[in-house]
Order: C-alpha cells, then structure tokens, then sequence
C-alpha cells in the first residue's frame, strides 16, 4: 500500500462482499512475491459473484473440466435461448486464457491488461482506431467483465537508422522543435471549462429542445466521461462511449431518429438494472420497467426453484389465493402451485414491476425548481496573487 498498490472502488466492494474463507483461499493462489506488485484484477476477479453465459466460452468440454467449469440450467431464460450458465469467475478466464493462447491467429498477439482490466499497449505503441494497416498489429485479450475475446490494433513506429557519417553519439541532423507557450494556460482553459458549462446549463433550462435531440443529449451524458455506471448488462464505458460516438459522427449530434431510438434503447438497457447486486438503479428502474410493460416480458415464476425461495406462510398464502390445496409438507405444497400453473404464465406478486404503496410513500418528490434555479450561478474564479487576470482584456493589458 505504501508504493500506492491498491485495489479500486469496485475491487474493494467485490471483495469485502465474499467470505473470509473465499478471501482466504483467493489470496493464497495471488499472494504477491516480495517487490511485486498485487493483481487485485485477478483477485477480485475470483471473488466475484457473477453468472457468465454459455454463450460466452469459446473452450470445449475437455479445457472447462480441467478448470472445474460446471454449466448450470437457468429455468428463467427464454425457450429459443441457450441459458446454461456457470458461477466459477475464476475457472471461466482461465480456460477462455487457455482456448486464446492456443488459437491466436496468425500475426495477433496477447496483450497485457492493467489492474482494471485494460490492455496495456508497449512502449511508443500507438493505437490505431480507424482501418487496420498492413503492419499494424492486432492486440487480443480478454474483457475483465464479461470474458469475451476482444481486439485492439496498433502500430508501434519504426525507428529510423542513422545515416551514413552518423556516428553513435552524433546529434541528429534535424534539431529538434523549441518548446513554444500555448495559447491559453491551464488557469485560461479552466476559465473556458466554467464559461462553457455554466453556458450549456442555461441553455439546457431556457432553451427549446425537440424531445428527439433530448433523448440523444441523455445518452450523451450517459456516456460522458464523469459518468460511472454499474452496468446489470455486463456494459462498459467503453461500450456507451461506442454508442456516443455513433451520436456525434464528424462532431454534429446526429438528426436520424431511428439512430437516436436505437443508441437510447441500448443505453438504458446499459444503465437500468434490478438485479440484487451493485447495478441495482433503485425504484426508478422499477417504475421504468412498468412504464414500458416490462412485466409482460417475465417469464413463469411457477418453479420449484423460485417457490423453494418463499417462506412457508407466503407459499401457503400463494396457494390459497390461486385456489390451491395447502399440504402438510411444504414440498407438496410447491409441487402443487408448480402442476397448478403448467403450461400457464405466474408471476409472484412482490416481484411485479409496479411499486408497492410503501415504496410510493417513501419516495420524496422535490420541485424541479427547487433542485435547477432558473438563474445559474455565476462563474467564480479564484486564484493567486501571481495569477493572471480572469478578464481577457486585463490579461492582453499584462502582457
């Protein structure tokens, strides 16, 4: 910790929620040698918590038994889908690490990734965004949330040889540039961050807006860099910044609607989640799910797994109100409500979209006014005595 070796935000909270035992047995596989540093990716990657879809693992049967990866059924996944799943983090990157080191493609390359996952380009590396080159180079590794293949290209530049007359030590013939002053210093560019945002803020309250270009501004913001999101769709920032950059192709906010719709849809789905974990949005992801009729899209609740869920007074609560026969063992009982509904579509009660009266009640609504006064704030500059002047003209008068 004293050479600034710590986990993140998100490490520290998949850690503290697993076991002293799970903690324990993680730590001895990962334990740093001496002078080294901690692979918290690595660690907190085997403590988390998480489902990873079939669909994901590009291994066969033979690599995910020697890894101890065991698929499990999810009776909750669509018919037309294939819903195995497994639990064991750990196993599924390693023998995914495995199937990528034994097929790499010709010319591909694996690359190192950081404490968050990140690849780690070599030193000069320049990363290539646009159409791959005939020397450039395709980097691959593995996504720290999803454990999918992915691929980054770079070129790295050729150094070039000295020339003939050109001893080792000699300078360069071309002298290099002089260090020239930018035009506006680091105070100037935080004066112009201020003017602009307090600008954008006015705007956005007194201006009139099509819905559309504020569907697309939301996304936006959704993607902005001082946004986290805990995504319950296994999305990074990366993918929002994908969907915003195919908002604003050229530096224009796009007018397509059909674009907008469909960057809106997937940002939601990004930023929106139930799920009983970090990624759960609140109530307003249950009131939006209701608003949009989520809850015809749940599947039938009449399952011995979920039953086996309910406390004996709510399963036998649930029997009663669907005219069901309450028995003396509760594992009749859930036999019961499952024949009950087969072939038919339940849904329990407390899991409905829809809030309950209490949750209603809780809810504070505060007056927008309140919240965004319709004057913003004036910029407030505060520097030094050595400072230059905030006012443009007085900063030309001391130059």
């Amino acid at each position: 910790m004293a050479r600034g070796d710590m986990p993140s935000d998100d490490q520290i909270r998949t850690i503290a929620a697993a076991t002293i035992e799970e903690q324990t047995q993680v730590w001895k596989k990962h334990k740093p040698r001496k002078n080294e540093r901690t692979n918290w990716f690595a660690v907190a990657n085997a403590l988390a918590k998480r489902r990873i879809p079939f669909s994901a693992a590009k291994f066969d049967a033979e690599i995910a038994a020697k890894y101890g990866v065991e698929w499990h059924d999810d009776l909750f996944a669509p018919g037309d889908e294939d819903g195995r799943y497994t639990t064991n983090v750990e196993g599924f990157f390693g023998a995914q690490q495995e199937w990528l080191e034994n097929s790499l493609p010709k010319g591909g390359v694996l690359v190192p990734q950081n404490e968050y996952g990140q690849p780690q380009l070599p030193k000069k590396a320049e990363h290539v965004y646009g159409k791959p080159g005939k020397n450039d180079i395709t980097g691959y590794y593995l996504d720290p949330r999803t454990a999918e293949v992915k691929t980054v290209v770079y070129r790295v530049p050729v150094e070039k040889k000295a020339g003939k007359g050109t001893g080792k030590g000699s300078p360069e013939t071309s002298p290099m540039p002089a260090k020239t002053r930018p035009d506006v210093t680091q105070k100037g560019n935080a004066i112009i961050g201020d003017l602009r945002t307090d600008a954008l803020h006015e705007a956005l309250h007194k201006h009139d807006i099509e819905d559309t270009t504020l569907i697309a501004l939301l996304v936006l913001a959704l993607g902005a860099r001082n946004v986290t999101v805990q995504s319950g769709a296994s999305e990074g920032r990366f993918d929002r910044e994908t969907l915003c950059d195919a908002l604003m192709e050229g530096g224009v906010l796009t007018a397509d609607h059909a674009l907008i719709r469909s960057a809106a849809r997937k940002m939601l789905t990004a930023a929106l989640s139930c799920r009983d974990n970090m990624s759960n949005s609140g109530i307003g992801a249950r009131i939006a799910g209701e608003t949009i009729g989520a809850t015809l899209r749940l599947p039938s609740m009449a399952t011995d797994e979920f039953l086996s869920c309910l406390s004996r007074q709510a399963l036998e609560h649930e029997a009663r109100q669907n005219g069901v026969r309450v028995e003396a063992r509760v594992k009749d009982t859930r036999a019961s409500l499952v024949a009950h509904f087969a072939g038919a579509v339940w849904h329990y009660p407390g899991a409905l979209f829809k809030p309950t009266e209490a949750e209603v009640d809780d809810l504070r609504p505060i007056a927008l006014s309140d919240q965004f006064p319709d004057e913003p704030h004036e910029p407030e500059f505060r520097g030094g005595e050595n400072d230059e002047a905030a006012d443009p003209e007085l900063a030309d008068a001391a130059d």
